[in-house]
């Protein structure tokens, strides 16, 4: 499985050593963006709430990525839904994470699932699942989806809010 250099995580194919930071390293700080999801570095942080069910949601309705074989950019609105165990995911290393594709080429399923399963690494959610909903290219809009399993019961679990797409039909 490949994935972004993870605090605490031994990255599957950079081959570079993450140690885990006693605190966010990016977070309060200025940082470059990172050039690639290789070059990225996603973090955690304790959940103030072990033990307790509630789930998190980030939305990103401007993700880009790259087609990998013409090289012209591809847009998503991208939902990841998690329900925390002991880490919750410090959004600023997310947001860096995320815009680490602008410059990637990638088919979308792998774009989204690769996020979905470096997130799951990073956090070992009790569940995370993501939606991948991306803009029409070549006339036919692709949604992808991916989940760690079934979540767990009695959560709330609001739907995604991302329409299906409607053409001029």
């Amino acid at each position: 499985m490949r994935g972004a250099p993870i605090a605490g995580m031994t990255p599957s194919h950079t081959g570079s050593n993450v140690t885990e930071p006693s605190r966010p390293t990016q977070l309060g700080q200025v940082v470059a963006q990172p050039n690639s999801p290789e070059e990225a570095r996603l973090e955690r942080v304790p959940n103030p709430h072990p033990g307790t069910t509630f789930l998190t949601r980030f939305t990103a309705p401007e993700f880009t990525s790259l087609c990998p074989v013409t090289g012209q950019p591809d847009f998503a609105h991208l939902v990841i839904d998690y329900v925390a165990d002991g880490w919750l995911v410090e959004s600023k290393s997310l947001k860096l994470y995320l815009t680490s594709f602008r410059n990637h080429g990638a088919f979308h399923e792998d774009c989204t699932v690769r996020i979905g399963k470096d997130i799951a690494r990073l956090l070992e959610p009790t569940w995370l699942r993501i939606g991948g909903y991306w803009y029409p290219r070549g006339g036919i809009p692709i949604d992808v989806f991916w989940q760690t399993g079934a979540p767990p019961d009695g959560l709330w679990l609001p739907d995604q809010g991302v329409p299906a797409y409607r053409g001029r039909g």
